[in-house]
């Protein structure tokens, strides 16, 4: 993909992130981490008991990331007789986990070509395992009630004849933009800049706050403008409009300071260590066959989110109710 992370994380947050505590996600259903804390051991390895070995799987900041790993993790548990570790890690912290031996995989990758380049091309210590059948679409998003009510603000280039609704105490004379976590992938501030608008961007610090953010706007018909994405859950929940940014074309986001397109679709990928890959395992097996669709990933995560379940619970459940769909990824 051609968009980049914001080099935001020190090497200390780096470094406290490879430690795998048992703490979970802070996605937006708050739950625990899907397995145990598991230390830097060689990927995968064959553990005493019968086990058919150690996979590390690593778990982005977003429920979906964690929908990817209840169902894969409790089919390798379950299925297969793996030992399954989950580590809650932001993107640009995961990746040299493939070097150092803490990470096997990433389910859903939304594409890093300088992290490809320095791990899978440069070092070799990764692959790319082929898609996952996730669409991910980014972009900046209003609830429905703005759009009805203000039918031309959905066209990027009426934003600042409306800016003045989205004035907060945090952006002062500009409108507010809400940002998500900013470790996402995210153009916004470069956007704002190159199409000249009077808006700031201020970050909620995470997808919860995001989707607290955008049901609250709903709810109480408050203007909100912000990033957002699917899959996600809060889609079938409430109604998010898209605001159209200038189209994305080939390389109209190549230098991250020149932005001023919107974000492309994102076919989304895993990546696996190379070491698995090479294993002929059957770990691998189901991973590089695990392909699901955008509404399926948002039903565990909607178990996950909102129905009270914990991360096994809903790859469980999902499994129960699904047996013809992963059945066709197993060995």
């Amino acid at each position: 993909m051609q968009r980049s992370r914001l080099a935001r994380l020190t090497a200390g947050v780096a470094i406290l992130g490879l430690v795998l505590s048992a703490c979970g996600p802070t996605g937006t259903g708050g739950s625990a981490a899907p397995s145990t804390a598991g230390g830097a051991s060689a990927a995968p390895s064959t553990a005493a008991g019968g086990s058919a070995g150690t996979v590390k799987l690593e778990i982005n900041p977003w429920v979906g990331a964690e929908a990817n790993v209840a169902v894969v993790k409790r089919l390798l548990e379950t299925k297969l007789g793996y030992t399954v570790t989950a580590a809650p890690l932001a993107e640009e912290v995961a990746w040299p986990g493939f070097d150092t031996g803490e990470i096997d995989a990433i389910l859903e990758n939304w594409g890093h070509p300088d992290l490809e380049k320095t791990y899978i091309t440069d070092k070799g210590v990764a692959v790319d395992a082929g898609l996952n059948g996730v669409n991910g679409i980014i972009g900046w998003y209003i609830p429905e009630w703005m759009a009805t009510q203000y039918p031309d603000i959905v066209d990027s280039t009426n934003l600042n004849k409306y800016a003045d609704l989205f004035k907060t105490s945090e952006s002062g004379d500009q409108g507010q933009f809400l940002g998500s976590d900013p470790t996402f992938v995210t153009n916004d501030e470069a956007l704002i800049k190159n199409l000249g608008l009077n808006f700031k961007v201020v970050y909620s610090g995470s997808e919860a706050a995001t989707i607290t953010a955008f049901q609250q706007a709903t709810e109480q018909k408050t203007p909100l403008i912000g990033y957002f994405y699917d899959p996600q859950w809060l889609h079938s929940k409430i109604k998010l409009v898209k605001v159209n940014l200038p189209a994305w074309t080939e390389g109209c986001d190549a230098d991250p300071n020149k932005v001023a397109c919107d974000y492309p679709l994102y076919k989304l990928n895993k990546i696996v260590a190379k070491k698995l890959a090479d294993s002929g395992s059957t770990a691998y097996t189901l991973i590089k066959n695990f392909s699901w669709t955008n509404a399926d990933q948002n039903l565990v995560s909607d178990y996950i989110a909102n129905q009270g379940m914990t991360t096994d619970e809903a790859g469980d459940k999902w499994i129960a109710d699904n047996e013809a769909k992963w059945s066709a990824w197993m060995p």
